[in-house]
């Protein structure tokens, strides 16, 4: 009779723990094995939207297409790093969450902001650069826009699935809100006059004024920057804390021995140079 009920109860736990192992899901990682499988590959693909210089672009140098840009470099110091060679995947930026989640990528690095709803199905490094969101005009319009209510009516664009479509959604609403996946579309779209604004990042309104003078001005209308969107971060799967970690440290790196400025000045410049 005791046999008997040894057995049951062991059978017993044996379900528990077998029904314990489906709820957890089937096929899910037991460990962390993020840097492991980088090291295996030989290589940390990278996904990115290259349309968003000075981050990522894309340039021709030597007869050749190449995607350069600070985050690019970031990349490759990541790569360097692990001891891997480093390829980037080009896709639009409403893709990318999806291409990591869907095991296609290692990393996103893409002028992307840890928000919380993005935190909730991937993870994030710490900051690597700090943002504040502006209105990039056409030069005739540079004192056009001096308050929220002067966009009353206009058409101002925002890259799709970004920050600054939320942006213009909140504190623009009276403004008329056209979004494309693409931000260079909305950039040429602007200069012909289609749209009359365009919410972009400090960094990247900036270098469209650079790289074209006598074209572009940033409008006087002040855009608020919640600190929950004030920065850029690095996204991985979620669970892939080692490799997170690694990416941390080349960040740390780089912003305490100032490579960092170097780095994003190195980036302007080769878009000068090569750029399109």
């Amino acid at each position: 009779m005791k046999k008997n009920m040894i057995k049951k109860f062991t059978f017993g736990i044996a379900s528990v723990c077998a029904l314990g192992l489906l709820l957890c899901g089937c096929g899910k990682k037991s460990s962390d094995n993020s840097v492991q499988e980088v090291k295996d590959n030989k290589t940390l693909t990278i996904g990115t939207s290259a349309d968003f210089a000075p981050f990522e672009f894309p340039i021709v140098k030597n007869g050749k297409k190449e995607i350069t840009g600070y985050d690019i470099m970031i990349a490759q110091k990541v790569a360097d790093k692990l001891g891997v060679k480093l390829k980037i995947v080009n896709t639009e930026f409403p893709s990318l969450i999806s291409e990591l989640k869907n095991d296609k990528v290692d990393l996103v690095l893409s002028g992307m902001t840890k928000t919380a709803k993005r935190e909730k199905v991937v993870d994030f490094s710490k900051p690597y650069y700090t943002v504040e969101n502006v209105m990039l005009v056409q030069k005739k319009d540079a004192d056009k826009y001096n308050k929220i209510s002067d966009t009353k009516g206009k058409q101002i664009g925002a890259q799709q699935s970004t920050t600054q479509e939320d942006i213009i959604k909140k504190q623009m609403k009276g403004a008329n809100l056209v979004t494309e996946s693409v931000t260079t579309s909305l950039a040429t779209e602007l200069k012909n006059g289609k749209i009359d604004g365009l919410v972009l990042e400090n960094a990247i309104a900036n270098n469209y004024v650079k790289q074209n003078p006598g074209k572009y001005a940033i409008a006087k209308v002040k855009l608020t920057t919640g600190k929950d969107i004030e920065s850029y971060s690095v996204a991985a799967k979620k669970g892939d804390k080692k490799l997170i970690k690694v990416v941390n440290k080349v960040i740390d790196k780089i912003q305490k021995d100032g490579t960092s400025g170097q780095m994003l000045q190195d980036a302007q410049n080769l878009q000068a140079k090569y750029g399109k």
